[in-house]
């Protein structure tokens, strides 16, 4: 009886045993599945934000081509530039307030339009009336726009810098980070959140604009209630608060094609609104809300001081600055050719910023003057900015903690021209500006120390000594900061003293990321809000939303590589000495990373990339082979072919503003003399003749005028792997 009942037992047992057996081999199986989808978001993640920094500092470079413009567009064309001008250069308003605010009263309304009709001082029925009117895709008429932009310049001519405010026992304080132009999740918080009140204050931390395809909505929205409730509603400045910015990511053509009327005007009132915005808020002397972060530089009383109106662009150095710059350049010019470089600084042997390593890869065939610049840097703005780099000689004591030492040598401070220098003591507006730009733009990271923002272009890296001291400082606790897209909407670094808030879900691709905003009482501690506008992706299962990002990444990263296609060839073999189109797999890598210099995981993504042959060496010719033109490109040497495809975005940004009356067509001759001036500036060789030639090739119908969509779809390019899937679809 024993055994049979040890036996009976032992048989129940075993399934048992299997059960656990086989539970165990699926949560292998599935930790795995979970950890490759969880790797291929992340360099997902990573591809779409190198291309977005790398964006940036494309914007640096389009930025100093726009001032070599208006420096030479007279002398080339015969007559000033209109729109461009006046967006880079200071307007002088000859109107009266009161004058300017009876013509935009004297604007005409039609009986035909049927959208809101506000009424100054606003009231809740015209803030309700804008939401209501923008869920139903109406736009407000430009007089509305205009009057509601005199206000809120009215208003915000009276705000400090710096906002302080206190939150009672009987209410929490919303903050929001970037928006970007995402109406839907501005609406979506204000229904999860409540409208803005006396009961419910908010705070909106910058970049409310560019980017998404709502940003006039948005801009509209915030200043009614600004002027609703101007204690209980805050805006802080963001780096897309920027005319320069607008023009390559939106916001100008929105507001062009929107308001094809008042369109100038519109933009021209916002450069001086956006000026006007104040730069930080703290919140009961212990919480400091900037958008981008500090350096060790940051400076809240100097900064409270500043004339911030003064500064249209922080990516534009204050005139008076270059002027007095050049001027210093000037005189000491015959020195420097007969003494020794400034070049030959311990900071050029290897120690040159990311920035300068990509400007020069860029500039083809410029002089063989070399630049250095400093990574190791303590201070301040990298953005188009004086860098600062130790020397041998005698340091003198700084005039204040803000003044970099005289005895620093300076580069200045466009991408197109840097020149090494010794820096007399900076003019107040630079330190301004400067200080400005570090709030604006900088990212922290997690070693000590402050560093040049290499990676976007502009600001500081700053670490968390930097946040340590300033918080000491003056006896804050907390830097809240946006500025940098979160997949979680929000993130914590340096110990819990700073936190990123990013407020546009969807930033990258539809289901990429969360939006998320904060909500603080007067314990100070905050609670995180998580959202996500979901329209296509809310049935789509992790894979599917995995694959549909890392497709969208792979085709941006691919159109990158086909941009650099012969710089990258030449590379490739190099290391290629036999011709056997191959190469092994660190060579392919180290030479992506060279041409491109993104910072990616390029061994991981290899496999989507490149293809392997028998010998296990990169067929590196596989990575152009499923991307091409969309249509025969003109007949223009490949060279140009490339560049001009590399520089379409801001060739598009120069043709918008030449073509005043937004027709879609230019003429040759301003193409011609405009493009003359672009690959000038760029260092691109290219004889008048080969302009020419390709001018009448664009030129399809012969009226001598370009269409310039026809120009941009011949430098479009196709992925035919995508194309042959719509077509088996």
């Amino acid at each position: 009886m024993g055994c049979g009942t040890s036996i009976a037992v032992e048989n129940q047992t075993r399934p048992s045993e299997t059960a656990i057996k086989a539970a165990i081999l699926i949560q292998r199986w599935y930790r795995r599945y979970i950890a490759r989808l969880e790797m291929r978001r992340r360099y997902t993640w990573n591809i779409f934000q190198s291309i977005e920094y790398a964006g940036e500092q494309d914007q640096l470079q389009l930025s100093s081509f726009f001032s070599f413009m208006l420096d030479n567009f007279t002398q080339l064309n015969g007559n000033g530039p209109d729109l461009i001008s006046h967006l880079l250069d200071s307007v002088v308003d000859p109107l009266t307030e009161e004058v300017r605010q009876l013509k935009y009263e004297q604007i005409g309304v039609p009986e035909s339009y049927s959208g809101p009709r506000l009424c100054f001082p606003l009231s809740v029925t015209d803030t309700n009336a804008l939401l209501s009117a923008f869920k139903e895709e109406q736009t407000l008429h430009g007089k509305y726009v205009l009057q509601l932009l005199h206000e809120t310049k009215k208003f915000l001519k009276q705000m400090p810098n710096v906002i302080y405010l206190l939150t009672s026992y009987a209410k929490e304080i919303t903050i929001c980070g970037d928006l970007h132009g995402s109406l839907d999740d501005l609406l979506l918080i204000f229904y999860k959140n409540g409208l803005p009140s006396a009961e419910n204050p908010y705070i909106f931390n910058g970049d409310f604009v560019d980017r998404g395809k709502k940003s006039i909505e948005i801009i509209i929205i915030l200043f009614a209630f600004l002027l609703l409730y101007p204690d209980h509603m805050h805006l802080n400045r963001g780096n897309h608060e920027d005319h320069i910015m607008n023009l390559r990511y939106g916001f100008t053509r929105e507001v062009m094609q929107k308001y094809k009327v008042h369109g100038r005007e519109i933009l021209q009132l916002l450069q001086d609104v956006f000026s006007l915005l104040p730069l930080a808020t703290v919140i009961n002397n212990k919480v400091l809300i900037v958008h981008g972060g500090i350096s060790d530089k940051t400076d809240l009383d100097f900064l409270s001081t500043a004339e911030r109106h003064k500064v249209k662009s922080a990516l534009r150095l204050p005139k008076r600055s270059v002027d007095h710059l050049n001027v210093h350049a000037s005189s000491r010019s015959s020195s420097r050719q007969s003494g020794r470089s400034r070049t030959d600084s311990p900071c050029s042997n290897g120690r040159r910023s990311r920035a300068s390593r990509r400007r020069k890869n860029r500039l083809t065939k410029r002089s063989s003057r070399s630049t250095s610049s400093s990574s190791s840097s303590s201070s301040s703005s990298s953005m188009c900015s004086p860098r600062v780099s130790s020397r041998n000689t005698p340091r003198r004591p700084p005039p204040s903690p803000s003044l970099p030492s005289p005895s620093d040598v300076l580069q200045v401070p466009f991408l197109d021209s840097i020149i090494s220098l010794e820096p007399p003591e900076p003019p107040r507006e630079e330190l301004e500006w400067k200080q400005i730009v570090d709030i604006l733009w900088s990212d922290p990271k997690n070693q000590n120390g402050c560093s040049p923002n290499s990676f976007r272009g502009g600001g500081c890296y700053f670490g968390p000594d930097v946040t340590q001291s300033l918080l000491q400082k003056h006896s804050l606790c907390l830097l809240i900061r946006s500025h940098e897209c979160k997949q979680e909407g929000y993130e914590l670094c340096h110990n819990g003293q700073v936190i990123t808030i990013f407020s546009a879900s969807n930033y990258y691709e539809e289901g990429s990321n969360r939006g998320a905003y904060i909500k603080l009482g007067p314990e100070l501690v905050p609670r995180f809000f998580q959202y996500q506008v979901s329209r296509s992706t809310r049935k789509l299962t992790l894979h599917q939303k995995v694959c549909a990002a890392e497709g969208s990444a792979l085709r941006a990263l691919k159109e990158k590589l086909y941009a650099h296609r012969s710089e990258l060839m030449t590379a490739f073999q190099q290391y290629d000495m036999d011709n056997t189109g191959r190469i092994s797999t660190s060579e392919w890598a180290q030479v992506v990373e060279s041409i491109l210099r993104l910072d990616l995981p390029w061994r991981t993504l290899r496999p989507r990339l490149a293809r392997l042959g028998p010998d296990g060496n990169v067929e590196y010719e596989s990575c152009f082979e499923d991307i091409g033109p969309g249509e025969p490109i003109p007949p223009v040497t490949a060279n140009l072919a490339e560049t001009l495809y590399r520089y379409r975005t801001d060739l598009e940004i120069i043709f918008n503003i030449i073509d005043k009356d937004h027709s879609g067509h230019i003429s040759i001759e301003e193409f011609r003399q405009t493009w003359k001036l672009f690959s000038s500036h760029l260092g691109v060789a290219v004889n008048d003749q080969t302009i020419d030639d390709m001018a009448r090739s664009i030129d399809f119908n012969k009226d001598g005028s370009i269409d310039f969509n026809e120009f941009l779809e011949a430098f479009r390019v196709v992925h035919k792997l995508d194309v042959k899937e719509q077509q088996q679809g």
